[in-house]
């Protein structure tokens, strides 16, 4: 199968987590021209642009904070300035949730905890969608991925404001299909299960893991790897005509 993507200029936004680091390898290993991101990890950022071809220009990493719009809009401009565009968008940073006590009822949490889940979780993504469309419009050819949770779909006890920051990914992916579709610019939403990411291995008790490992049809859990082959495919020429869709990768649950 022909993905298309050597050459192609690929942005990974939160690309120093479990999930970001392995889908930027991935491109990298099809021949695509990859920058990550990172928020206050910059040594972790320079470190996999090194190990993606950096020296070669087949690599960058620049800062990017969900929190600080004008990082947003630098990121991009970079990109643009030494590759001459972005092909291919997966959006993976991540503000993480504000998890509820079981003590603490929904209608307890102060907005000013939970508002800055809400803004930085949503509008940021959406705002780098734009700033990359136009590009993508002119050559006429994109693709953007999404990255959510199963959360927005099946939803968590204690996650509301965090699963309403995720399937707001959906609606707006579903509706900007429309938009971008004519002009090749294809737009998917990307929602992992529990993955076994460095995270997980370290902050799940093994009785958790074991609990959903059987609770799973495949009767494994996702890797990094699994995700991220999902959305090499759906950002290749590969993928000639899915868009607007929210594909689960979580093993069937």
């Amino acid at each position: 199968m022909q993905l298309g993507l050597a050459d192609r200029n690929v942005l990974v936004t939160g690309a120093t987590g479990g999930i970001g680091q392995v889908v930027a390898r991935v491109f990298a290993a099809e021949g695509a021209r990859v920058a990550v991101t990172y928020r206050n990890d910059a040594e972790a950022a320079e470190k996999l642009a090194a190990e993606l071809g950096a020296a070669d220009d087949r690599a960058l990493a620049v800062r990017y904070a969900l929190d600080e719009p004008a990082s947003v809009e630098a990121a991009v401009a970079t990109v643009t300035e030494r590759w001459g565009g972005v092909d291919v968008l997966v959006a993976n940073a991540i503000r993480w949730g504000v998890r509820r006590s079981p003590d603490t009822r929904f209608e307890q949490v102060d907005p000013d905890v939970w508002q800055p889940v809400i803004s930085d979780n949503l509008a940021p993504t959406i705002r780098t969608v734009q700033l990359v469309v136009p590009g993508m419009r002119e050559r006429g050819w994109g693709r953007v991925v999404l990255v959510s949770s199963h959360i927005a779909v099946d939803g968590g006890k204690g996650q509301e404001f965090y699963g309403a920051t995720k399937a707001g990914l959906h609606g707006f992916a579903r509706s900007l299909a429309w938009d971008a579709g004519p002009d090749g610019v294809l737009v998917n939403v990307v929602a992992p299960g529990l993955t076994l990411t460095r995270r997980a291995l370290t902050g799940l008790p093994e009785a958790v893991r074991e609990r959903e490992t059987k609770l799973t049809p495949t009767g494994r859990l996702s890797a990094p790897e699994d995700v991220a082959n999902t959305i090499v495919y759906l950002c290749s020429d590969a993928n000639g005509n899915v868009t607007g869709e929210t594909v689960s990768v979580a093993g069937g649950r």
